[in-house]
């Protein structure tokens, strides 16, 4: 029997990723939920609602590695995704505030109370549901990215061009989400939250779920990247990367491969900004910025470009390095750490963090295989190869 094309499409590395992201995802909420305060292995919940934005993050960096390190795609612009993702989700949170609002009004949110709206916009109907705002969150960054991408791939836009033109979409949308006439929220955006399918968000129960659902999400969209990147629609991807013409010459719809790649991408940033935004409590036009699509990227590349595992590892790893050293004296130089940070790593662990380990690994490796085949040989009763004949 053929086995399932995710059980295929793990390694060893994969699977010891998902196990470790896994038992992460039951043991802190249990440790959080279970243990007593003040025990040395109970997690304080906010330490639970900053590991889910950590899950968050590695679910937006595999979504850039997936089109920058297998398909050459160099996306500066893709906080936007996450962002609308985000802004669906808060959407949700806003109608389901009701009449607990400073305004007591049931049906509008409070900014279009103070703004005098006289009614609810025509694109908030629905979102008091739940189904569709989760939709809205994989359609709407899905859809603009299909159609920015068959706009720009079918115009054959790449490289630095491309980057430019991705950055200047995130920003079009910043400056319209900053319009208080926009319809959410202006310059303060959306929170205030108070439930979600019911449950309070500020809850413990409530956070240590929403954890582990990140984890659970980062899980599905791992294994949905590995089973792209490891099929003949892979191979498709890296041919597309590493040398374009050629592989429309051989007869491929490069833009077609590019198109899809790039709006499942999307759709992954989107999920992981839903995730985000309840978990912090606000969403506002900030997530916009052409500089957090920027941070994103380097995540991948300190972490390791064309790794999966190490987009994941250096979202966690850089997040952790910005949330310690922004507690601190060292706060007004974070930007210029992690531009140092971004030059040293480009300049000596090209690959990354990942990509430098395996590339340090790999003769250990080779030199084991013969040694396995070797003995696999002696169990068989085979002590000496054939020659071919």
């Amino acid at each position: 029997m053929t086995p399932h094309i995710l059980t295929r499409s793990l390694d060893r590395g994969a699977t010891i990723f998902i196990l470790i992201v896994a038992a992460l995802g039951v043991l802190i909420p249990l440790s959080n939920l279970l243990l007593p305060a003040g025990s040395p292995l109970q997690v304080p919940t906010y330490l639970v609602a900053l590991f889910g934005k950590y899950a968050c993050y590695a679910i937006l960096a595999l979504s850039i590695d997936l089109i920058w390190g297998y398909c050459g795609i160099l996306s500066l612009g893709h906080g936007a995704f996450f962002a609308l993702g985000g802004y669906a989700m808060g959407m949700y949170l806003m109608r389901q505030i009701g009449s607990r609002g400073v305004y007591g009004n049931p049906v509008l949110p409070d900014f279009m109370v103070f703004l005098n709206y006289p009614k609810l916009p025509w694109y908030w109907n629905g979102f008091d549901m739940f189904w569709f705002a989760a939709l809205m969150v994989i359609l709407v960054p899905g859809l603009l990215a299909f159609v920015f991408g068959w706009f720009a791939f079918r115009s054959r836009v790449t490289g630095v061009y491309l980057s430019i033109i991705t950055q200047a979409m995130t920003y079009a949308l910043l400056l319209g989400f900053f319009r208080n006439d926009f319809g959410f929220g202006g310059n303060n955006g959306l929170t205030d939250f108070k439930d979600i399918l019911g449950f309070n968000v500020q809850a413990d129960g409530t956070r240590a779920t929403l954890f582990a659902l990140s984890c659970l999400a980062l899980i599905i969209a791992f294994l949905i990247c590995r089973a792209v990147v490891t099929s003949k629609l892979g191979k498709v991807l890296i041919a597309v990367r590493d040398a374009e013409s050629r592989t429309r010459f051989l007869g491929y719809r490069v833009e077609s491969y590019k198109l899809f790649v790039f709006t499942l991408s999307a759709c992954m940033a989107g999920v992981a900004g839903a995730l985000y935004v309840p978990q912090v409590g606000i969403i506002n036009p900030s997530e916009f910025a052409p500089g957090n699509s920027i941070e994103a990227v380097i995540w991948v590349a300190v972490g390791g470009r064309g790794t999966l595992v190490g987009a994941a590892l250096g979202a966690l790893v850089v997040n952790y390095a910005k949330t310690y050293f922004t507690s601190g004296p060292l706060a007004p130089y974070w930007l210029f750490m992690l531009g140092a940070l971004f030059i040293l790593v480009t300049l000596l662990l090209p690959k990354g963090i990942v990509g430098t380990f395996s590339t340090w690994w790999e003769p250990y490796g080779t030199n084991r295989v013969p040694a396995a085949a070797h003995s696999a040989a002696l169990e068989d009763g085979v002590t000496e190869a054939n020659p071919a004949e």
